[in-house]
């Protein structure tokens, strides 16, 4: 079905042409709209975005176009740079860290691979520069068939369009062939009414034909327009006009892909090879074709008789009248003529202009094992990595290693495209290549990474319970061979104990898997950073904390400097979470700092959202809720795009600490429905933990015991301790002070070995609430005096608070007003509400009037506007604002002038 045939498939489509022609109108008015078509093949997608395409045209929208080739999924970033050819002019506008990704990506410069979401930025800033000079329509076809790099980068541009004049419309065939595009506007076509299916059917039929048939024919065809025009062919006139003819069972696509294939059967031997040919090369280039044709011996004449049948159009490109027929075209050939038609055209192609597709072509034109053809696709995989095309370079390796004849490098190559296939996500396919790493003969080290891949397949899958102990087998296997990397494994090891926690397997558990480490060999250098926090956390966790806290300092120490930005942004969350473990809040403060920042500026957006959590956390625990919040923005924003499943550890202390109810129910219920079935401990613990916390501030302290109490099943490091400081207060609370009695002996088995002022300052005000008289009076002073030294402003704020109390139980009203006035305003001023409203009622109590203070007018805008408002105030440009938030700069001023207009301000300087 071509462009020219509109008039005729088009028939009965008015609902479709008009959603398309919304889509259209939107961007002409300068809005952005997004269309997802879905539709069986043969159903008219294709037919429908020609539609979209002459409407665009004749309406003065600029119009790109690209289309997905079955073949081409392997190559990364090619349907983009399809795409993205006709923009590539406007590269200059773009931020530099763009720019420089997206022409890495593009194979136009050398460059450390980029981050896939830092490239779909950059397509994003270049749809925007591209419609700043006109109204601009993106046409995508068979978009599940497009490389999984290029999907990923427009769908994150699309789900970020707003205030652009851009219309982009996707085709791809049903839902389950989609699922990076869930979610976005969609309309599915169905078949044609009857009226309109047997006007196209006796469009394809000359003679004579039963009704009985041509109903049958409609029904069974569903209306489908491709269908209706294709399987007549197939069709004898005793069957058309007697009606002798018995229903196929087969699938619809299969049928209509069988009557290509008997139409590519009728056509001369040289066309048949012409079209074989065509077929096989993904880009449609007229002159790869002719050169490929030409070293195959075949005529130019042979081009006709494909044209005469309608199979396809050599035009400036091939084009094939329908995907269907490439494949009915490929399938329909022998193994040995497809070998041909690839070695034709890997001779063809320059291999100096395009080496990775020259491989790939050489690739399928092998008739078994071929070294010199597996080495030539280790490189493409090489220059596809550089590019950031994971998915790529895991597709060339696993290609090289089933081509490779010896065993010995079969293996290691194996183990390669096992490591890619990993860190592209392709999990079921990084297990099989294990499998033939494994059945090759391996040296020692080999199998150490055999086991090391095996655990990081376990933990990136759904953070396995298997992953500490398998970590743990892949670092004694290490040691012999290099205990650097030894020592790293085990410090990976240790991490994943905590982080699954109580579901780890057997072995796996954190006092298992540090009794192993310290038996790890020393390093072969003077001890760094992470070298230390081996030593320290392994000590912890094997002779208690007290023995572990002198050398978890000592890598802190080490920490302090930085190093190279590889080995900070590896390790700078760990150094975080020992800060936290021995209550150094300063440098829980530095370092959280910096990783955001080395994270930001290596544009790794995948480590983003655990460095902008742990950042969140380090202000939470400051008071700056308001800071936190924006970060939180800015991480979900970032796992939304880049699809992590990560727990939302700082939306659940937030909505604590703001006294949310609802808000924790709704995230706890979800977030350990899905961490239990991946066996995420830590995360249990930090939803006791928000839980425990939440129903302290609202005074519900029964509910708070039974959250805190979950928490002593954990190894007390992070949130198990905030844990216990939340059941000391409850169980003080609900007059059970045995409870309390207990988690206070746990509790300082840490804070006094740390011996800082937020360790001693919260011991102080937790074993205040647990005594009487004058020792209770010292310690709550204690407690004000060690926190007020601190950063830990929402810990000082709770100090007052609870000594306020105290006071006005012993009728010291005048001092406990004093103490729960600063406590109120701190905590209002902070944005806790809940524990601001206890505070507020406890004044109440003691005689003084105070009313609910609320920042009203902040409250009329949404969380993006107030995080762009927070920026803007600031001083960030509307680009680098877009930059931070993924939007551009265009939706930021779009923003801002809302902002503008519930604040009743009109600039930007009016926002300080």
């Amino acid at each position: 079905m071509s462009s020219g045939d509109l008039g005729t498939v088009l028939l009965d489509r008015r609902g479709e042409r008009a959603a398309v022609d919304r889509v259209l109108d939107r961007a002409r008015a300068g809005d952005s709209a997004v269309l997802v078509v879905r539709g069986e093949p043969g159903i008219g997608k294709t037919v429908l975005l020609d539609y979209a395409v002459s409407r665009a045209s004749a309406s003065d929208l600029r119009v790109v176009r690209a289309w997905g080739v079955e073949s081409e999924m392997e190559l990364a970033y090619a349907g983009l740079h399809q795409l993205c050819l006709p923009m590539l002019g406007r590269l200059e506008r773009l931020p530099k860290p763009q720019r420089d990704a997206l022409g890495v990506a593009f194979g136009m410069r050398e460059g450390q691979a980029p981050d896939r979401f830092l490239v779909g930025l950059a397509v994003l800033n270049l749809l925007a520069a591209t419609a700043d000079d006109q109204p601009l329509a993106c046409v995508v076809d068979d978009a599940q068939w497009l490389d999984r790099a290029s999907v990923q980068c427009l769908v994150f541009a699309a789900r970020r369009l707003l205030a652009e004049p851009i219309a982009l419309i996707f085709a791809v065939r049903g839902p389950g062939d989609d699922p990076e595009l869930a979610g976005l506007p969609g309309l599915t076509v169905a078949g044609l009414g009857g009226a309109d299916a047997r006007t196209l059917l006796a469009s394809a039929i000359s003679g004579r034909v039963d009704a009985e048939v041509r109903d049958r024919i409609v029904a069974e065809t569903g209306g489908n327009p491709l269908a209706l025009l294709q399987l007549p062919r197939g069709l004898g006139p005793a069957e058309l006009a007697g009606g002798f003819w018995l229903p196929d069972p087969r699938p619809l696509a299969s049928r209509i892909e069988d009557s290509f294939h008997r139409q590519f059967e009728s056509l001369p031997a040289e066309t048949q090879r012409l079209l074989l040919t065509a077929a096989a090369d993904p880009t449609g280039s007229m002159t790869l074709l002719w050169r490929g044709a030409e070293l195959q011996a075949i005529p130019a004449d042979a081009a006709a008789a494909a044209e005469t049948a309608g199979l396809v159009e050599f035009g400036a490109r091939v084009h094939f009248g329908h995907p269907l027929v490439r494949s009915a075209v490929y399938r329909a050939a022998s193994a040995g003529d497809r070998r041909d038609a690839h070695r034709a055209l890997a001779a063809a192609t320059d291999p100096e202009v395009d080496p990775d597709r020259r491989a790939w072509h050489r690739a399928h034109a092998a008739m078994g094992p071929d070294e010199e053809v597996a080495a030539e696709l280790e490189r493409s995989a090489g220059r596809a990595q550089a590019r950031g095309g994971l998915a790529a370079a895991a597709a060339f390796l696993e290609r090289a290693a089933v081509l490779t004849p010896a065993p010995t490098q079969r293996g290691e190559r194996a183990l390669a495209a096992a490591q890619a296939k990993i860190r592209a996500g392709a999990f079921d396919a990084a297990g099989h290549l294990l499998g033939m790493a494994e059945a090759a003969p391996l040296d020692e080290f080999q199998r150490a990474r055999v086991d090391l891949l095996r655990a990081q397949l376990a933990f990136a899958a759904n953070r396995g319970g298997d992953a500490p102990s398998l970590l743990l087998r892949a670092a004694q296997r290490l040691e012999p061979i290099d205990a650097g990397l030894a020592r790293e494994t085990y410090l990976d090891a240790l991490n994943a104990a905590v982080f699954v926690g109580r579901p780890a397997s057997p072995g796996g558990r954190p006092p298992e898997v540090a009794a192993a480490a310290r038996t790890a060999p020393r390093p072969p250098h003077p001890p760094r950073g992470p070298d230390l926090l081996l030593d320290g956390l392994a000590a912890t966790f094997s002779e208690g904390y007290a023995a572990g806290v002198p050398l978890i300092r000592r890598a802190l120490s080490a920490f302090d400097q930085e190093t190279s930005a590889a080995e900070d942004l590896r390790w700078l969350w760990t150094a975080c979470v020992a800060a936290v473990d021995v209550w150094d809040d300063d440098r829980w403060d530095t370092f959280s700092s910096r990783h955001v920042r080395l994270t930001r500026d290596a544009g790794a957006l995948s480590e983003l959202p655990l460095a902008l959590s742990q950042r969140a956390y380090a202000l939470l625990f400051a008071g700056e809720l308001a800071a936190a919040a924006s970060l939180l923005e800015e991480a979900q924003v970032v796992t939304e795009a880049t699809g992590s499943r990560i727990a939302p550890y700082g939306a659940l202390a937030l909505a604590a600490l703001r006294g949310r109810e609802a808000e924790i129910s709704t995230l706890v219920t979800a977030t350990k429905d899905d961490v239990e079935l991946r066996g995420e401990g830590i995360a249990i613990i930090a939803t006791d933990w928000a839980t425990a916390l939440l129903h302290n501030g609202l005074g519900h302290y029964d509910k708070a015991v039974a959250a805190a109490e979950h928490t002593s099943a954990y190894v007390a490091v992070g949130p198990a301790n905030w844990g216990l400081v939340e059941l000391i207060e409850a169980a003080a609370r609900t007059g059970s002070p045995e409870r309390g009695t207990d988690a206070l002996r746990r509790l300082s088995e840490s804070t006094s070995a740390s011996g800082t002022d937020w360790a001693l300052g919260v011991e102080a005000r937790s074993r205040a609430l647990l005594s009487e008289g004058e020792t209770a009076d010292r310690l709550y002073l204690e407690a004000i005096e060690r926190l007020g030294r601190t950063r830990m402003r929402a810990e000082l704020a709770r100090a007052h608070l609870v000594y306020g109390e105290w006071l006005r139980r012993e009728n010291r009203r005048t001092d406990a007003r004093e103490q729960l006035r600063t406590a109120h305003d701190l905590f209002t001023d902070m944005g806790m509400d809940g524990f601001a409203d206890r505070a507020r009622h406890e004044l109440l109590a003691t005689g003084e009037t105070v009313r609910k203070r609320t920042v009203d007018t902040l409250t009329d805008l949404t969380p993006q506007e107030a995080q762009i408002a927070r920026l803007a105030r600031d001083g960030r440009t509307n680009q680098d604002i877009g930059s931070q938030l993924f939007i551009s700069p265009r939706t930021v001023e779009w923003h801002l002038g809302n902002v503008f207009t519930k604040l009743g301000i009109t600039s930007r300087k009016d926002l300080r």
